[in-house]
């Protein structure tokens, strides 16, 4: 369940991986507690717009308009969202052979810009509906957020440390940030439909022709709203440049079009022997935030930190395969989707995590605790401990950012927004290192959104180090 990444990193040779064969990575166990993650996933809806990925025929990528009255009324789920919802949507456009050309080398490619639109329509025929905008980012992995080289851990304070579009957005979202061009909110008369964004995804000058874009948006709705994602090519104008869809071409989809494609390969149904294929979401999910405090048991209201050299380690993005021997799946569950995509949200794509952690030191002498965020070795299995690689295998598994709360060794609070770049089987290093007195206690937050092109599962570790002097 690799995200995009590794389609746009491999084709356009800007990931540093070792021109040198590498070593074969070899399993590194380590001993320890896996805990399911306290809490649980909200109720909010999640329009969740990732199948086809790469989208080569123009289309409805997902609406929860009604069918009725649509020329395809399989491709409508008729739900309608109102309060607090969010809009995900991760598509890649690739320059293709132009239609009507036989295959082969030096042929024509069809170069247009794949369209991305988000329409919202006004399910009240009587009363204007106000939706407003919380929180939004969109952007291109060219040139926006190229997939670069970057260290496992870096600052970035700022928000200016990225590798990905993926990974940009969810440091835009983390920090409360609606991107400048996106409208506060929308008015949208009785009955009626507006189109929210209509983004490009450009290609033409790319060598090779091959872009993605990401979005996430948090948004409020006082009224009942249908949404679409739509695709669609740009238009050649008269004077030879490419035109944008216009808001009729886009309503004209709606009403008259079918699903994007091609269509990718169905997922496994559930429950079913062999292997595995999650496949991609379309569709509406349900849950946005994971929210939980992290305590010994259910009820309590404090966590006692490992003895002095031990871990313990929580699942985050625990899914169907992929449980870390804790039993738990954290997917959220789709509420509608489509026969041909996923029937849930595996990767959790743009949920934030909102954890707690209330550290008690039960001993006599001061600890210091490390927190770290890690991937360990994917299993599903019940065992004693976790899987790590030496040497690292090639893959990335996660580049987003992790906000972290805490007190530093004067009890005063700091907040630091850390950039990962984790590998397959990669253990972490320290988001922060806690220095916790004797029989007292100490409020640690931490922060992240499931960035797309993330690989799940990971876990967060507490582990009390021997050396107290550590930083």
């Amino acid at each position: 369940m690799l995200g995009w990444g590794w389609l746009l990193t491999g084709l356009m040779g800007v990931q540093a991986e070792s021109v040198q064969p590498p070593a074969t990575p070899q399993p590194v166990q380590r001993l320890q507690v896996v805990r399911p993650l306290p809490g649980g996933l909200d109720a909010v809806p999640v329009l969740n717009s990732n199948s086809p990925e790469v989208v080569q025929q123009e289309g409805i990528l997902v609406s929860t308009f009604p069918g009725v009255g649509k020329r395809s009324p399989s491709a409508h789920l008729n739900r309608s969202f109102q309060g607090r919802f969010d809009v995900f949507a991760h598509h890649i456009a690739r320059g293709e052979i132009a239609r009507g050309e036989s295959s082969g080398p030096g042929l024509p490619l069809d170069l247009r810009s794949l369209y991305v639109a988000t329409v919202v329509g006004n399910a009240d025929p009587h009363r204007s509906a106000t939706v407003r905008l919380l929180q939004g980012a969109s952007y291109l992995s060219q040139p926006d957020a190229p997939f670069i080289a970057l260290p496992p851990m870096l600052d970035t304070t700022l928000g200016t440390v990225y590798s990905g579009p993926g990974s940009r957005v969810v440091d835009d979202l983390l920090r409360g940030r609606r991107q400048a061009n996106l409208p506060d909110r929308i008015t949208i008369p009785p009955g009626e439909l507006v189109v929210l964004t209509s983004l490009p995804i450009p290609v033409r000058s790319l060598q090779p022709p091959l872009n993605g874009r990401s979005t996430l948006l948090r948004l409020d709705s006082d009224r009942p709203v249908y949404v679409a994602t739509l695709a669609l090519f740009g238009r050649p104008a008269a004077d030879g440049t490419e035109q944008a869809p216009t808001e009729a071409d886009w309503r004209s989809l709606l009403f008259q079009g079918n699903l994007a494609g091609p269509r990718e390969e169905p997922p496994t149904p559930p429950g079913a022997s062999g292997a595995l294929r999650y496949g991609r979401v379309a569709g509406v999910a349900v849950g946005s935030r994971w929210r939980a405090t992290l305590s010994d048991a259910p009820g309590l209201t404090r966590l006692r930190i490992p003895e002095a050299g031990a871990a313990i380690s929580y699942g985050i993005s625990t899914l169907v395969a992929g449980r870390l021997g804790t039993e738990q799946v954290q997917t959220a569950p789709m509420e509608t989707y489509y026969p041909d995509t996923a029937w849930a949200a595996h990767g959790n794509y743009g949920i934030e995590y909102d954890l707690t952690l209330p550290l008690h030191n039960p001993t006599a002498q001061s600890q210091r605790v490390a927190i770290a965020l890690e991937t360990p070795i994917k299993f599903d299995r019940p065992a004693p401990d976790l899987q790590f690689f030496d040497p690292l295998p090639a893959a990335v598994f996660f580049r987003g950012t992790v906000r972290i709360r805490y007190p530093d060794d004067r009890n005063l609070p700091q907040t630091r927004y850390v950039h990962l770049v984790q590998r397959r089987g990669q253990p972490g290093e320290p988001l922060a290192t806690v220095l916790v007195p004797p029989g007292a206690d100490r409020l640690v937050q931490v922060n992240l959104i499931y960035p797309p092109d993330a690989t799940p599962p990971q876990v967060l570790t507490l582990q009390t180090l021997s050396d107290l002097s550590a930083p």
